[in-house]
């Protein structure tokens, strides 16, 4: 369960998030507005990336603001660049990069690497360098890197935004067979189709809460 109580986040004088509330307990959520709504903001809070001025955020009842730790080891973050996340030169290092601390041989570690490459689509790229793989591959590496951890929530800020149509569709496919918890930042209204609730937000505020056909049509309306 995620939770945010009366949440507000300012950037020097500027208020980005005032007064939020929500509970999302649902599988598939997504948070729309445009650019500068605060939405990325509101996810980056889930995991402590950034802490709100005002109000607390919970995961399962942990405050990441007093317990990053534990919350990041519910939640992952898949940011919009793979690059931003992409730090050893193969695959399979990338991946396996990510088990360190977890008590495991480097042996061990580079069987869970190339399990989970497998598993979500870049089998036989263990070692493959990572920055000559395509964008997609690149996105799906990231995706790959959080989910080796077995997060309990996944957030996705835009992470189809460099992508083109047919690596779009092939990474929200991925998202859709997990099963963490997804909370996605968007752009792409299209890829909401399967997702069980849509939150819209404007001026640092949630001004739409619904079904995906509900939401999207007060955001088409709020843009003109």
């Amino acid at each position: 369960m995620i939770e945010f109580e009366d949440v507000g986040h300012d950037y020097d004088d500027h208020a980005v998030l005032d007064g939020v509330n929500l509970r999302l307990p649902e599988r598939r959520v997504a948070f729309v507005g445009a650019n500068g709504s605060g939405k990325s903001t509101l996810a980056r809070m889930i995991n402590g990336l950034v802490l709100p001025s005002r109000g607390r955020v919970l995961v399962d009842g942990h405050d990441p603001a007093r317990e990053g730790r534990a919350v990041r080891k519910r939640v992952g973050f898949v940011f919009t660049n793979p690059d931003s996340q992409i730090v050893m030169p193969t695959a399979g290092e990338d991946v396996a990069f990510s088990l360190r601390g977890r008590g495991l041989s480097k042996s061990q570690r580079r069987d869970r690497a190339a399990e989970a490459l497998a598993r979500h689509g870049l089998d036989g790229y263990a070692e493959h360098p990572a920055h000559q793989l395509s964008g997609g591959q690149k996105q799906l590496l990231a995706l790959c890197s959080m989910l080796v951890l077995e997060p309990d929530v996944l957030v996705c800020d835009e992470p189809t935004t460099l992508l083109d149509l047919r690596n779009k569709r092939r990474f929200v496919e991925r998202l859709e067979q997990l099963e963490q918890q997804v909370v996605l930042v968007t752009h792409d209204l299209e890829l909401l189709e399967g997702f069980e609730r849509v939150i819209v937000l404007d001026a640092g505020r949630v001004v739409a809460d619904d079904l995906p056909e509900t939401a999207l049509k007060h955001y088409r309306a709020l843009i003109g």
